[in-house]
């Protein structure tokens, strides 16, 4: 079995846990794959027994790997997505950072984990992901998001304008500080910390929600994931914008017209028949938390 590493850091703390995986790894004869910039970190921290394959790009894993696990947090998982990309390759996360929605396998969990992927035992939970289109390829030939687009304000000065538009009707111009576009698996991010809904992963939608919003009657929407957003930022004021994708960031001018649709693939991530959504929404999210319960 190929299974491929990736990551950027981890304390001290998860320096046994880490090694375990790696024995166990070994000791099921796997080939191991690691990010290259991550192996150098690792070397530093845990041994190896057997030669490790070393990759920096998505074409070195294409039809070679069998799983790719992230160790770290749900920002390093999201980072993943940059090198599986269509591949259909099956990601697990590994929490070494701190909430862990996305990245959800604690330190003590991480054998057993191991163990049910070797007997099977999980789901390939499939997320959808939105694309970005713009003129000028603003994110070059990776312009995907798992989690949201957001445009914002880059100045902490005034509020900016974001004319919207769902295929190609008018919907709103909002006036705030920003704006998000999440997929079902960015309910659980930035949208929800905006006062978003939270919808299920298999939920074939988007969420718009205004961030800091000047016009108190205004509140996220959720449309089908079929439609096509078009936004135009604008404001007298405010000549440059920041626009990111999930943790990638560029910024624009009003020129740019942003055009969003979803992507014509989607990740696969793992979980293990012990979690499930609603429960891990309880737990991380503390949802619902109530004595009585």
């Amino acid at each position: 079995m190929n299974i491929g590493l990736f990551g950027k850091s981890f304390s001290d703390d998860f320096d046994q846990s880490i090694q375990q995986l790696i024995l166990k790894l070994e000791k099921e004869s796997c080939n191991i794959y690691v990010y290259e910039p991550f192996a150098r970190f690792l070397k530093k921290k845990v041994k190896f027994l057997s030669r490790i394959i070393a990759f920096t790009k998505h074409e070195e894993i294409k039809d070679k790997l069998d799983y790719l696990i992230s160790i770290g947090g749900d920002g390093t998982l999201l980072n993943t997505i940059t090198l599986v990309k269509d591949s259909g390759i099956p990601v697990l996360g590994i929490n070494t950072g701190r909430l862990g929605f996305l990245a959800s396998i604690s330190k003590e969990d991480i054998i057993p984990a191991i163990n049910d992927i070797f007997e099977k035992k999980y789901i390939l939970e499939k997320h959808s992901l939105l694309r970005l289109d713009t003129e000028n390829d603003l994110f070059g030939e990776w312009n995907y998001a798992l989690n949201e687009l957001t445009v914002m304000k880059k100045d902490t000065s005034s509020m900016i304008m974001i004319n919207t538009y769902v295929n190609e009707e008018y919907l709103n111009s909002y006036w705030a500080d920003g704006l998000i576009v999440a997929t079902p698996t960015g309910s659980t991010a930035y949208s929800l910390s905006c006062g978003g809904p939270i919808i299920t992963p298999e939920s074939e939608n988007f969420i718009i929600t205004p961030i800091s919003s000047h016009n108190l009657t205004v509140r996220p929407i959720v449309i089908p994931d079929r439609y096509t957003i078009k936004l135009k930022v604008s404001d007298g004021r405010n000549r440059r914008f920041l626009v990111s994708l999930d943790s990638r960031t560029q910024t624009i001018d009003e020129s740019i017209e942003l055009q969003i649709r979803k992507a014509d693939f989607k990740i696969n991530l793992v979980r293990l028949d012990s979690e499930k959504f609603f429960s891990t929404i309880r737990n991380k999210l503390m949802w619902g938390l109530d004595k009585r319960n």
